[in-house]
């Protein structure tokens, strides 16, 4: 069965509905607060938009699926920006090619924030006239969906920033330090059937469903995440320059593409480029940046591999969702606690690489319309990672969310959890 709004409980009243989409839209904003108009517009790589982008885009995404199907009274703001700002959905139609979206010096800034103000007060007027099961499902799709951006909108700042032989920073606050992580353990679980997917209790994405069950062996998964310490171990051993610790794709990209350290290292291994600009690299945090395809080689050269998608779930709904998010505004992966439970770090901190290819669950069905193009259609050559990072908003992860990028990928803040 696909997946319905009217399948999914709401607790949310009007009010709580409104206060919510208030505080999403204005976070985005928020987040170039500290930007240049110039800043907004830059793109450096294909995978990266424009900050101007994601902040169109988003509000794009509520006037397309909530305000043109559902408010005959809404008055489009420029029937220019459905082709400018949609992304991927061929049901919607054309669209300006991803890889240009950082030549297009118009519209401004400024229009794209009187474009969100347009499309905010016909939203905020919508769900005070009501607020129904279908709508209520609708925003909160379309909040989650900008969250999703938010975290995109660091990650592809920081990428912007960090070729700039300026090395400017978004922030200019000390990071705290982290303290010395604990020696790496392996926790133990056992095996046999496992319930895998969202059950219907609370928002999910489509791709997160239906819930079913696995089979699983005995298994072990670390206890907190591999360091810059433990990381720099595997370059000084030749972990770059040794053929039998990497995938033939991998072993390809790495020469292709001349890898010998994560990216945002210098050459040095000295100093990374972080949001607050180039820093020491500390040995003690958890090292990021990395592809699958590094840290499918650092498990081999540990002796260990990565956790598949099932044995990470089963491990992290052990745990408390909490962590170290966007909301603490260091935007850098920390060391876990002193205090920390048996699995550190399983939220939080950096996307977690498995070896799970993203493909459907058995039985999968995506959202009804043009909707279904939200995640379905990705579900080909990509891994999942888990977990959340340092940029991922507060509460917009659960055990069962899944992130999904290409192997030879690194601009988000990908990091490494071993398995046995």
């Amino acid at each position: 069965m696909a997946l319905r709004s009217q399948d999914i409980p709401h607790s949310n009243t009007p009010e709580d509905l409104t206060a919510r989409y208030r505080s999403v839209r204005d976070t985005s904003l928020a987040l170039g607060q500290h930007l240049a108009p110039e800043d907004f517009v830059i793109q450096s790589m294909q995978s990266v938009s424009p900050m101007k982008w994601h902040l169109a885009h988003t509000t794009w995404f509520f006037e397309q699926f909530i305000l043109v199907e559902r408010d005959t009274n809404y008055a489009g703001f420029d029937p220019a920006y459905d082709y400018l700002f949609n992304s991927y959905y061929q049901t919607k139609g054309q669209m300006h090619t991803r890889a240009n979206r950082g030549l297009l010096s118009r519209p401004t800034v400024s229009e794209i924030r009187d474009y969100r103000e347009h499309v905010d007060q016909a939203m905020l007027a919508l769900l005070g006239r009501s607020a129904d099961n279908e709508l209520a499902f609708l925003v909160e799709l379309g909040l989650n969906h900008e969250e999703q951006h938010q975290e995109l909108m660091l990650t592809d700042i920081k990428h912007v920033f960090s070729i700039n032989p300026l090395e400017p920073a978004l922030i200019d606050t000390v990071a705290p330090q982290s303290p010395a992580p604990a020696p790496l353990a392996f926790q133990s679980f056992p095996g046999g059937l496992q319930s895998l997917g969202a059950d219907g209790s609370g928002f999910a994405f489509d791709n997160e469903t239906p819930a079913h069950e696995v089979l699983l062996q005995d298994f072990s998964i670390a206890n907190r995440l591999i360091t810059n310490a433990e990381y720099r171990e595997f370059i000084d051993d030749g972990g770059y320059r040794d053929p039998g610790l990497w995938l033939s794709d991998a072993w390809a990209w790495l020469h292709e593409e001349a890898i010998d350290r994560p990216l945002y290292w210098s050459s040095d291994l000295a100093t990374e480029f972080t949001l607050r600009g180039a820093r020491d690299i500390d040995p003690r945090q958890p090292v990021c940046h990395v592809s699958f395809y590094e840290a499918d080689a650092f498990a081999r050269w540990a002796g260990a591999r990565l956790p598949t998608e099932a044995e990470w779930e089963c491990a992290a709904k052990t745990q408390t969702v909490a962590g170290h998010f966007a909301d603490r505004a260091i935007y850098h992966p920390l060391g876990p606690a002193d205090d920390s439970s048996p699995i550190a770090q399983i939220y939080g901190d950096a996307w977690e690489w498995t070896q799970s290819p993203y493909s459907p669950y058995p039985g999968f069905v995506p959202l009804a319309g043009s909707l279904g193009e939200y995640n379905g259609k990705f579900m080909c050559n990509q891994m999942v990672c888990r977990g959340g990072s340092c940029v991922t908003p507060t509460g917009h992860v659960r055990a069962t969310y899944r992130n999904f990028f290409y192997p030879h990928e690194r601009w988000q803040f990908f990091g490494i959890r071993l398995a046995k």
